[in-house]
């Protein structure tokens, strides 16, 4: 759904990491050790890592409110500069509220943009990839103004099983794929709805550790201001290299990462290890047209004591994020089966105790 300077942490030398050597499978490279560091890697805690960046926002970042992709070069740059090497490939076309879905037949075509935001033109220079940034049309052509867009979860099918080993020369990666930064929280029932959670869950799927991020935006629910996606940033890439440290996370499941407004409630509170809420924050409305067809609408929740949209899950995301203003971190798994427990509790544990103890502060 759509809705300040830079602080980059130490790792040790011998920390656990995702990334691996050439020729791992993707569960090796999830656990085994980074290679040694080289002298000032310590500013770059995410040298050696290849990350796959995508979102449902699209790559354009033209749009007045900030809504079409300025928090993925936000989320770029904020990871180039603690060493990662990143590719983008994302949507041609805002594909917000796609979920997790996929085109079945036609072409996806890639198109290079080399006409980058101004202001985010120099952000990963000299990388090995060179991070280029893709935009995929569902088109046999070369994608034009009015393509129609791959989903965010055929940018994802696309890059590791094809793209990327032809584009970047990535074989045997990507070690991590990166969503967001979305235009909007994806809280509450949004969640299944949301393209940027499921293009994290197509590349967990596919055996590589995924996290998706999203902002709230102003009180306006229209605006999306630049702070908000930089402070989303910068805590990013703090926590992927705090992860990173921990050799987490495995491909188990994916994380889901909320941070809330900091531009009216001040800077934001720490990260809460939350659930997925069974509220909603808004919905979808069907107003009549004409004798067949329906216009579709979006209307604001009141929250009611009762009312549908009520949240009763405990330690729900949407409570976390939006009524307390904390960073929400929630794991996310594509199995939707009832009942089903996770295979690696220890796993989860260490995780959680990690948000809750260790994670960096906004």
């Amino acid at each position: 759904m759509r809705a300040p300077a830079r602080r980059l942490v130490a790792l040790t030398a011998a920390a656990a990491a995702l990334a691996g050597p050439a020729g791992a499978s993707a569960a090796e490279r999830s656990s085994v050790a980074s290679p040694a560091a080289e002298p000032g890697t310590a500013a770059r805690p995410l040298a050696g890592l290849r990350v796959l960046l995508t979102n449902d926002d699209s790559m354009r970042a033209a749009k007045a409110s900030n809504s079409d992709g300025l928090g993925l070069y936000e989320l770029r740059r904020a990871l180039c500069a603690a060493g990662a090497d990143v590719v983008v490939m994302a949507p041609w076309q805002v594909r917000s509220g796609a979920g997790t879905a996929v085109s079945n037949d036609g072409v996806l075509t890639l198109s290079r943009r080399t006409d980058l935001p101004a202001d985010h033109r120099g952000d990963c220079s000299g990388t090995p990839s060179g991070s280029p940034v893709y935009g995929v049309c569902l088109s046999a052509g070369p994608c034009g103004p009015d393509s129609p867009s791959a989903t965010p979860a055929d940018t994802v099918k696309l890059a590791l099983r094809a793209a990327l080993a032809t584009k970047a020369g990535w074989t045997d990666g990507p070690d991590l794929v990166v969503t967001g930064i979305n235009s909007g929280p994806n809280v509450s029932a949004q969640v299944n709805d949301s393209g940027t959670v499921g293009a994290a869950l197509a590349a967990v799927e596919e055996g590589v550790p995924a996290l998706a991020f999203s902002t709230a935006g102003d009180d306006s629910g229209e605006f999306f201001p630049l702070a908000d996606y930089r402070a989303a940033a910068d805590f990013g890439a703090r926590l992927i290299a705090g992860l990173r440290a921990r050799g987490l996370p495995g491909t188990e499941f994916a994380l889901k990462v909320d941070y809330p407004d900091v531009t009216t409630a001040g800077p934001a509170k720490a990260a809460r290890w939350t659930r997925v809420g069974h509220g909603r924050e808004v919905w979808h409305a069907y107003r009549p047209t004409g004798a067949d067809g329906f216009a579709i609408t979006l209307g604001a929740c009141e929250h009611r004591p009762g009312d549908s949209c009520t949240e009763t899950v405990a330690n729900a995301d949407a409570t976390a994020l939006l009524r307390d203003g904390h960073i929400s971190v929630t794991p996310v798994t594509p199995d939707r089966t009832y009942g089903v427990r996770t295979a690696d509790a220890q796993e989860l544990n260490r995780l959680r105790h990690y948000i809750e103890h260790d994670a960096p502060r906004p």
